[in-house]
């Protein structure tokens, strides 16, 4: 389970360290004339087409992780499979573009606008006058205002899991007439667009008992091009069938039919012919591009396996070795031969299971983008090594962003590209990277912060009695230090020269008046010094001489004084206090979750070489979030955030400073790393509170840069977005950021399969 569901969460009981200093944060690139928002890095994959080309009619069978315990989506046990009912069900004011920015939806709202701001701010929504539920009413003022008294957290009988937004209108009343929705803010409300999506009936939102059990199981009442047929736990499935009432364009699907198969299942459920579109692993998604690939047309097998390299023959098995197995079958050792009979004719019977699988999936694609969601390397300062400062910088400098996002993106032929940012993703209006107030990975920078924090090489480490202490020194290696002069004999520890030029280095940057983290009195990040000493990790640095005294060699063997470590040596285990510096990383053990521990592998390699060591802990899916994320009971972990149009709002619980809660225990929200400061909370609140977009914004991105500056959480990539899809489903795939059209969804006509056009674009909808 590579990408972990994060609900809110209000109180744990924790002690957290919180970071009280000012962070200084480097000139922003939104002051250049280039937009640092930049550009989606990838785009669609759904197999865009127009509407004349598909079928009427057919089910479309869809994999999801669950079938949901409730079609609430604002109550706190909501998932992804409660938010794909309500885009297909429920009213929303706003869509996603591909861009991931917010777009009127014309289907209910003619138009939406801040009509005053003096004393207060005024929205005034007009919406569509065809727009009605399922039972024939209007959608109108009086479902606005039903969810409004729902979610503004005034009436504790509704079991909601969060307010935001809501807690800061004053009221809803009907406007000039019945398709008129007039909303009076008692705060001003910079996304005020997030609200009313999805908008439930005032049947379910009336009262506390409709809202907590009403929409559980069943929505009796929807008002989107399909409605909920069942939810049918037994048979792990909901059903979506076609609504009457719809106004806008007609369904092209009979229904969707939502089936609960899990990650390491649907392969198998595909070659079954069960599901038409799933979301699967990468092993998954080599095995359907070379079905999908090009055929010998007399056996019928694939001509090239992944990537473009040539297939195997039968097996994997190369013509050598097929040549060798004929020889030995038809060969004078009897004994032999009949082992080589049987062993092919086992052959042969899968080889021939192998062709059925491959020809089952040669009607599927592999449909990639990257998904709206990125995954971090979180690190909880709540106690700890990690509650210093210093050392949770050191950890992220470590890190080679570039080589983590390689390692998972390229092999998929998806843009390998770092995410710069905590609050956005590259092509969101809010997107800068801002991990310049961290300074790039820089191994030396960070052994420099973890020997501030007090933490050195060789320390000595507390044993159990009748143990030697590690760096304890015996008496016979103090007389073997006086046989050559200053304790020298000639020989030493690779990776350990040069210790004294090292020292006088140090004197020499404290006289430049720069920090030990890689800043200048005033903040700002200065690498140039490290581009004059040449490579930045130890191995590969250049001396004063300016020669690049790398060498080979393994670390910790004698050689001569001059060598260096070689590239990638693990630099000696640190101590302090009597501890070793070894943190614990927490792992997901799942089957879909290959992919987390091979980034944590190189991770691991990363810290080793400051002197950093881990210690894996790999624990059941279903125990991973809720017993040591959200508990605290971690130091590293792995997990992704979904990206969002409105991050002044969704994302503050995520950073926002915890709190000391009434009962004493600590209230962190969504902050499951405890690290957070006053600073970012007031410009969350400031970008909250102004209507002027860019201002918002540029709120925003001082925020993130403050983020990184804090350490607590590093952004490592993208999250690939796979999914096998049958060749003649159109509209459907990988949707990246925009929100699905399941009204356009369906299967190719005949005459309109083999090929892939784009649908004509059509103009959005103003904002």
């Amino acid at each position: 389970m590579s990408h972990v569901g994060v609900g809110p969460r209000a109180v744990m009981r924790a002690v957290a360290f919180l970071t009280t200093g000012v962070l200084a944060v480097p000139a922003l690139a939104g002051c250049t004339s280039e937009d640092p928002a930049g550009k989606p890095l990838a785009e669609q994959d759904v197999a865009a087409a127009a509407r004349a080309r598909i079928s009427d009619g057919g089910t479309l069978r869809w994999a999801v992780d669950s079938v949901p315990d409730t079609l609430n989506a604002f109550q706190s046990d909501a998932d992804a499979t409660t938010t794909r009912v309500a885009q297909a069900v429920l009213p929303s004011m706003y869509r996603m573009d591909e861009t991931g920015s917010p777009v009127r939806n014309p289907d209910y709202l003619e138009s939406a606008e801040v009509v005053d701001t003096e004393p207060k701010q005024v929205v005034v929504y007009k919406l569509n006058q065809q727009a009605v539920w399922s039972d024939g009413r209007e959608i109108g003022a009086a479902d606005f205002a039903a969810q409004w008294r729902a979610l503004s957290g005034k009436d504790s009988a509704y079991w909601t899991a969060r307010n935001a937004g809501y807690d800061r209108i004053e009221k809803v009343e009907r406007g000039a007439n019945d398709l008129e929705v007039k909303v009076t803010f008692s705060r001003p409300y910079a996304d005020w667009k997030a609200l009313f999506t999805p908008l439930y009936p005032k049947d379910v939102t009336g009262t506390p008992d409709a809202f907590n059990d009403g929409a559980r199981r069943a929505l009796k009442v929807s008002a989107g091009p399909f409605a909920v047929k069942k939810v049918d736990t037994k048979g792990d499935q909901v059903v979506l069938t076609g609504n009457p009432r719809w106004w806008g364009e007609p369904a092209k699907l009979d229904e969707i039919v939502l089936r609960a198969v899990p990650r390491d299942e649907r392969v198998s459920e595909l070659v079954a012919g069960k599901l038409d579109l799933a979301e699967i692993d990468p092993e998954t998604a080599d095995e359907v591009t070379l079905a999908a690939g090009p055929r010998d047309p007399a056996t019928g097998t694939p001509l090239m396996g992944p990537g473009g390299t040539p297939a195997a023959g039968p097996q994997g098995r190369s013509a050598a070795e097929a040549l060798r197995s004929w020889a030995i079958a038809n060969g004078s050792d009897e004994e032999a031969a009949e082992e080589e009979v049987l062993a092919r004719e086992e052959r042969g019977e899968a080889e021939a299971k192998a062709r059925r699988r491959q020809q089952a999936l040669s009607g599927f694609e592999l449909r990639k983008s990257l998904e709206p969601a990125y995954t971090q390397l979180a690190l909880n300062g709540a106690e700890g090594p990690l509650a210093d400062e210093r050392v949770r910088r050191a950890v992220a400098r470590a890190l080679d962003r570039e080589e983590l996002a390689e390692a998972v993106l390229k092999p998929l032929g998806l843009p390998a590209e770092p995410v710069g940012s905590h609050l956005a993703l590259s092509g969101q209006p809010a997107y800068a990277d801002g991990s310049g107030a961290l300074g790039e990975q820089n191994a030396k920078e960070a052994r420099a912060l973890l020997a501030d924090a007090g933490w050195v090489p060789g320390g000595p480490v507390k044993k159990k009695d009748g143990e030697e202490a590690a760096g304890a020194e015996k008496d016979e290696d103090k007389k073997d230090e006086e046989k050559s002069e200053g304790g020298d004999d000639g020989t030493y520890i690779v990776g350990e020269d040069d210790k004294n030029k090292d020292d006088k280095n140090k004197d020499d940057k404290n006289k430049d008046d720069k920090n030990k983290d890689g800043k200048n009195d005033d903040g700002g990040n200065d690498d140039a010094g490290d581009a004059k000493d040449g490579a930045d990790r130890e191995s590969g640095e250049k001396h004063s001489s300016g020669k690049n005294t790398a060498q080979g060699g393994a670390p910790g063997a004698y050689a001569p004084k001059g060598t260096a470590a070689p590239a990638g040596a693990a630099a000696a285990p640190l101590a302090k206090d009597g501890k070793e510096l070894t943190l614990r990383f927490v792992l997901p053990s799942g089957p879909g979750s290959g992919t987390l521990r091979t980034v944590a592998d190189r991770i691991t390699d990363m810290l080793k070489e400051i002197g950093i060591g881990t210690r894996i802990t790999k624990v059941p899916d279903e125990s991973y979030f809720k017993d040591h994320i959200a508990a605290g009971e971690y130091d590293l972990a792995l997990y992704s955030w979904p990206a969002s149009a409105f991050p002044a709002t969704d994302a503050r619980p995520i950073y926002a400073k915890p709190v000391p809660a009434a009962d004493g225990s600590l209230n962190v929200a969504q902050n499951y790393t405890r690290v957070g400061t006053d600073q970012v909370d007031q410009l969350f609140d400031r970008a909250l509170a102004t209507l002027d977009q860019k201002e918002s914004r540029d709120l925003l991105r001082k925020a993130d840069s403050r983020i990184w500056a804090a350490a607590g959480s590093v952004p490592l990539y993208q999250r690939p977005q796979l999914t096998a899809a049958r060749k003649n489903l159109a509209n459907a795939g990988a949707f990246g950021f925009g929100t699905p059209v399941y009204e356009d969804m369906g299967f190719l006509k005949k005459g309109a399969q083999g090929s892939r056009p784009t649908a004509p674009a059509s103009p959005s909808p103003s904002s």
